[in-house]
Parts: C-alpha cells; sequence; structure tokens
C-alpha cells in the first residue's frame, strides 16, 4: 500500500512489491498471481475489518436505521487511509472484464462478507420480523449495492474527510430505512413482487454476467379446440 501511494497503482510492479516485502518475485507470484489478486487480498482483508468494526458498533442497537447508517460509516472509517487512491483502483475495478470489478467471480469472498454484514444489519433490527419473507431474503444483497452507491459518490469526494459523503449517508439513511419499511403494508405488496422479479433476473447474482431470462412464449391452442373454417355459403 505504500509503494502504491509512493508510485501509483499502474507504475508499482510486482518485482518492487516482492523487494520491499524481502521475497522473490517467485514466491511473491506463488501467493498472488498478478497485481490484481494482490489488492483483491487487501480488498478481502478490508472488508473483514469493516464487519469487524461495524458488528461492535452495533451491539445493542435495534433501530434499523441507525445499524445500517454505523455499517455504512464503519465502511467509511475502515477505507478513509486509503482515499487518496482510490481513483487509481477505481479505473482498474470499472473494467467489467478486471478481477478487481465488485462483480466479479474473484470478487466474491468480499462481496459474500459484506453481504453477511447487511444480513446482520438487517435481520438484528426491530425491522425484519415486520418484513415480508421474499424481501427479506433479497434486502443484504441490496444494502449491498448502496453500499456500492456510497462507495462510488466516495471515490470521487474531495471534501476534507469526505464530508459530503457522510453527510450522504446521514441523510440518506433514514429515507432508505422508511421506503423499506413501507414494503410491509398490503398496498405495496405488488410493487415488492415486481421489484423482486426485475432484481433477480436483471440485478442478481451477477450483473452483465447472467443471460437474459427467457420470455414465456404463447403455445398453439390444442387441435381440439380450434374452430372449424367456416364453409362457403355457395
Amino acid at each position: 500500500m505504500r509503494l502504491f501511494r509512493e508510485r501509483g497503482y499502474d507504475k508499482t510492479t510486482m518485482r518492487a512489491i516482492a523487494t520491499e516485502a524481502g521475497v522473490s518475485v517467485g514466491n511473491a507470484y506463488y501467493y498472488f498471481e498478478s497485481k490484481e489478486f494482490l489488492i483483491q487480498g487487501f480488498y478481502d482483508q478490508m472488508t473483514h475489518e469493516h464487519a469487524r468494526a461495524a458488528a461492535v458498533r452495533m451491539e445493542g442497537v435495534r433501530d434499523f436505521a441507525e445499524r445500517l447508517d454505523i455499517a455504512l460509516t464503519a465502511w467509511l472509517d475502515c477505507a478513509a487511509e486509503y482515499h487518496e487512491f482510490a481513483a487509481q483502483f477505481f479505473r482498474t475495478a470499472a473494467d467489467p472484464d478486471s478481477s478487481l470489478s465488485p462483480f466479479s467471480n474473484e470478487s466474491h469472498p468480499a462481496r459474500a462478507t459484506a453481504v453477511a454484514l447487511f444480513r446482520d444489519v438487517l435481520m438484528d433490527s426491530d425491522l425484519a420480523p415486520k418484513l415480508d419473507a421474499e424481501l427479506t431474503e433479497l434486502l443484504p444483497d441490496l444494502l449491498w449495492l448502496h453500499l456500492m452507491v456510497v462507495v462510488l459518490y466516495w471515490v470521487f469526494d474531495r471534501t476534507p474527510d469526505t464530508a459530503r459523503t457522510r453527510e450522504f449517508v446521514r441523510r440518506s439513511t433514514p429515507l432508505t430505512a422508511r421506503v423499506i419499511a413501507l414494503s410491509r403494508y398490503r398496498a405495496f405488496r405488488p410493487l415488492v413482487r415486481d421489484a423482486k422479479g426485475l432484481i433477480q433476473d436483471f440485478i442478481l447474482p451477477t450483473i452483465g454476467r447472467t443471460p437474459l431470462p427467457d420470455r414465456p412464449t404463447s403455445t398453439p391452442a390444442p387441435t381440439s379446440r380450434r374452430r372449424k373454417p367456416r364453409k362457403s355459403a355457395t
């Protein structure tokens, strides 16, 4: 991470990293087949740090909006020291073919850890028992996508201590909680079902990697039920 700060991500080679770490280049490649996988290891480590920090702060808190705010703010605190070169990582992560993409197969361990955290955010809150079971199943993944929106905003935030991102989290979290809470009312059930289908078909589990769902095709009626053409009057 120090080399990335000093030289930038693109100009830091695996050979330079191995030299600074005091190991051979071959040994470095034994554990990480490329620089991208080294960063993936960093992602995994930071995700676990975030989950631990959030769990400690949420202890004893039952209000869903407050728990969500804690989880998002904990990520900003854990990532704060890496903000200065976040844009360099984002350029690589934005490539859909990059292993650093948050939606890649290689990112699955970090993604699964984050989704598990948001499952705890929901299930240990006062809101979980009031929600539809189908929505409860989907919400952890949707809350992780909400975190990705926060991360994108954070990458481009140049205010001191990323103050605008923190304010965005503070103001958007209660709104998110209210929208989710409204879904438990009967009038919103059809909307929830439509949203569930849309999310499952086009967003989860992997953006851009799954084929479009098959559209139902109309089948011809059985022959016995078809009307016979009328005979001509002549």
